[in-house]
């Protein structure tokens, strides 16, 4: 999980910056912004509660 919250970090980062850079539609690509910053809150909250889980053990 910790690598696929990275992964989804880094890929947030290339929308923002291809999006500040108007080489993709900010529009268009909203969408896509919306679900990744979704998908990082979801996989954040994951590897919190994964962690606290195992240091309750």
């Amino acid at each position: 999980m910790n690598i696929s919250l990275k992964e989804a970090s880094e890929t947030e980062y290339w929308l923002e910056l291809l999006i500040a850079t108007d080489y993709m539609d900010a529009v268009a690509s909203k969408h896509l912004l919306v679900e990744c910053k979704e998908i990082n809150r979801m996989l954040n909250s994951i590897v919190k509660t994964t962690k606290k889980n195992l240091n309750i053990l």
